[in-house]
């Protein structure tokens, strides 16, 4: 601090050019304000030097009249008297009285002043010195002289116009007196000028580092008042304090005593630390901070922003205060000097700031943040102690349906009475919050019995999965719990976040509606599941994906019909990798609008190739039938191919119309417009709604494979629901497949309830490319041709 008002205090330094006005620096001073400050001070004796033009031209037309034409001294008379009527006004425009700051242009416009002034007053000296005698010319020196010397006096703050104006007319007058008189008189007059020109600098130049001064100290001031605060607003205000060598208080501030509720004089000579502690001086229970305040007035090191609460008038304020060791001049410590200010208001802000920042908006509950510093802190103790802690992830079976069909709002009632079930579970020992979504999590501060937190676990499940009415909706949600203990299960709150992840995933994985705790080779899973991921993304490019055909045969004669296209994965580390296994991964990745479109094409250019009664199957996801794209794509498959579109079959299944909106029937209807086929597959084995039947135009029903093995054994409901499904496709003028048959009896069995087409290993298993080829382009004869 002391450096800093050195330096304030420092004479400025000013630049004999900038002075001028020949040039702008690029230092750090603001010359606009003191640019300003000289045309202000020429603006105040502008109506002097006016003056004082006038009366010199009346003295010198009355030295002059007797020896010089009257004629041509009142013209010279006019002449001065307007010049200098013009440059009066020229320094009392408003710009130059008001402006509080200045460009360079506008002080190098004074120089046109002393220029026209100096121009005027050469012409007696030059035009009628030949003509006076020996008194005249004493006289028009004398007058000359003067008005020389008023100038620099009187407009020493425009040094550029002052000493041109005292050149031009000093150089007339060393002329003069070179051709009229003695040389000596030449040079003496010729010093008096560069005197003059000299002192005229000097002056302007002291003047300039006077108003810089007051510039820097105004600045100075202005800052010291913003940094104090020193207006009073909304009773908040900031204070100086100073303490001597002994930690008292010394010449306490009115403000600090105000902001204490008590009288100045009460306090002088107080212990400081007495002062701030107020009641709890007695019983050293003493605030953290204020402690810190004291270590630091110990060591007599300067301090910044240290927080510190205090108690005033029986309420906690909370101040924050700075100082700086003082020292007198022979180095010895005298005390501190420093600044305070009560920022509870602040800290109130930055209270409700970090709360919003770490609980849920929706539902109230700690959100991620929150979560993982409570999680850290359990982890921590667990460590210290040889304890355990507990997390759990929570996530809501079935949320997703409810939030499609019913809208989101519906979908946020139901999670915040989900987290209203939840709180109530909780004990003292628990943490229950919402990480986003449909997703919650459990911090369990102390895991020893863990018994208790399985009986925790199932109860979450039990209480979540009862009804809800929202809105004269009964809802039906689950549950599905991953716990992880640790720190068996992880060392960091990181780690163990991603144990009871991967328990969360086996829950999920098993259908839901259970809790399984973290198990080592659930790691090993999920490492399994990120090597096949990354290979999945590039098994492509690399060729390692193909197709296999499995062929679709007429059940009364058993001839060819079409292939069913299946796809295949052979890794050339891993080998046959099952479709049961990367299908799912690759839905997880979001591959398989990619893989999709890939089989599409792949398809279609291979069944182009066969004869031309034979049809290709493709099996298509809902996340390829919501892509506004997906009919395009189709299109340009069956150009590039060149297969006719109604070869191609699109299978689809019953969850592609259980999303919400009717973007998938939109893409269908393209896809029909173009005269592509649809099949609804596995129908039976999910929602079975009549009403995409009736508005979707399919051209056939796939029959699960489930219900063939159901009936071939006699079950009652199995062969009903064939009846029934055949019925409805036949009365909706639909064929119907039957999946899955893999013996003669099954065939007739199926033959017999009215089936149109068979699928299964009975006809044959899924063919490679080269042998569904050659199937494909000979002549059918019956079922041992498909075998």
């Amino acid at each position: 601090m002391t450096s800093q008002t050195t330096s304030q205090f420092a004479r400025p330094r000013i630049d004999a050019r900038a002075l001028l006005g020949l040039y702008d620096p690029a230092d750090t001073t603001d010359w606009g304000p003191i640019r300003a400050a000289q045309l202000h001070a020429g603006s105040q004796l502008a109506l002097f030097m006016l003056a004082a033009n006038v009366i010199g031209a009346s003295l010198v037309t009355m030295i002059l009249a007797p020896l010089v034409p009257i004629w041509q001294l009142a013209s010279w008379g006019a002449l001065v008297a307007a010049v200098a009527v013009a440059v009066a006004f020229r320094r009392l425009a408003r710009r130059h009285r008001e402006a509080v700051t200045a460009s360079i242009g506008d002080v190098r416009d004074t120089l046109l002043d002393g220029i026209a002034l100096g121009a005027v007053w050469s012409i007696p000296p030059l035009a009628f010195g030949h003509a006076v005698d020996a008194s005249a010319a004493l006289g028009l020196w004398i007058v000359l002289s003067l008005l020389m010397t008023a100038s620099a006096v009187a407009m020493a703050a425009l040094p550029l116009a002052t000493i041109s104006f005292v050149s031009i007319v000093g150089t007339a007058l060393v002329v003069t007196l070179s051709l009229i008189a003695s040389p000596m008189l030449a040079a003496a007059a010729a010093l008096f000028t560069v005197l003059l020109a000299m002192a005229t600098f000097a002056r302007g130049k002291a003047l300039v580092v006077i108003r810089a001064g007051e510039i820097a100290i105004a600045d100075r001031d202005e800052t010291l008042s913003l940094l104090l605060r020193e207006t009073e607003r909304e009773g908040e205000a900031d204070w100086l304090w100073e303490i001597d060598a002994q930690r008292r208080v010394a010449r306490a501030n009115p403000r600090f005593s105000k902001s204490l509720g008590v009288d100045p004089k009460t306090i002088n000579g107080t212990p400081f630390l007495q002062v701030l502690a107020g009641p709890t001086w007695e019983d050293g229970n003493f605030a953290a901070g204020l402690r810190e305040l004291a270590e630091r007035l110990k060591t007599r090191e300067p301090f910044h922003d240290l927080l510190l609460p205090v108690l005033v008038n029986g309420e906690e304020r909370w101040w924050e205060m700075s100082a700086s060791p003082r020292f007198d001049e022979g180095g010895a410590f005298i005390g501190f000097r420093g600044v305070g200010s009560d920022v509870t208001e602040a800290r109130k802000s930055a209270d409700q700031i970090s709360k919003m920042a770490r609980f849920d908006t929706l539902t109230g509950l700690p959100n991620r943040l929150l979560l993982n510093e409570t999680l850290a802190r359990a982890m921590g103790e667990a460590e210290k102690w040889g304890s355990r802690c507990a997390f759990m992830m929570i996530d809501l079976d079935r949320f997703k349906a409810v939030n499609d069909t019913l809208g989101h709002p519906v979908g946020d009632r139901l999670l915040m009475r989900v987290s209203e079930r939840l709180k109530q579970l909780m004990s003292e020992n628990e943490m229950v919050g919402r990480l986003g979504g449909d997703e919650f999590a459990v911090v369990v501060r102390d895991a020893t019995d863990t018994a208790g937190i399985e009986r925790l676990a199932q109860a979450i499940i039990d209480t979540v999965s009862r009804p809800y009415e929202i809105d004269q909706n009964t809802l039906f949600i689950g549950a599905s719990v991953g716990l992880a203990v640790g720190p068996r299960d992880g060392r960091t709150a990181e780690m163990l976040i991603r144990s009871a992840d991967l328990a969360l995933y086996r829950s999920k994985d098993s259908g839901g509606g259970a809790f399984h705790c973290y198990e080592p080779q659930l790691h090993m899973a999920a490492e399994e599941r990120r090597v096949l991921e990354i290979a999945l993304r590039t098994a492509i490019e690399n060729g390692e994906m193909h197709l296999n055909y499995q062929p679709v045969v007429k059940a009364d004669t058993g001839s060819l019909a079409g292939f069913e296209a299946l796809l295949r994965w052979t890794h050339p580390e891993f080998g046959v990798i099952s479709p049961a296994k990367f299908v799912p991964l690759a839905e997880d990745a979001r591959l398989i609008p990619q893989i999709g479109e890939w089989v599409l094409r792949t398809a279609c250019q291979e069944a182009a190739k066969w004869d031309t009664h034979i049809r290709v199957a493709v099996n298509v996801s809902p996340e390829q039938l919501h892509s506004p794209s997906f009919a395009t794509m189709v299109a340009q498959a069956l150009a590039q191919s060149g297969l006719p579109a109604e070869r191609l079959e699109l299978e689809v299944t019953e969850s592609v119309f259980m999303r919400e909106g009717t973007q998938a029937i939109h893409v269908l209807e393209k896809v029909l417009e173009l005269g592509v086929r649809l099949s609804l597959d596995d129908f039976g084995t999910g929602y079975s709604s009549l009403g995409y039947l009736a508005h979707t135009r399919f051209s056939s029903i796939k029959i699960d494979r489930s219900f063939v093995q159901g009936a071939s054994k006699g079950t009652k409901e199995a062969i009903a629901i064939i009846r029934a499904v055949v019925a409805l496709a036949d009365s909706l003028g639909m064929a119907t497949t039957a999946e899955g048959v893999e013996t003669e009896e099954e065939h007739h069995m199926v033959q017999q309830l009215g089936c149109t087409k068979v699928q299964g290993y009975y006809f044959g298993r899924p063919l490679p490319v080269q042998e569904a080829r050659a199937l494909a382009i000979r002549p059918q004869g019956g079922a041992s041709a498909a075998a």
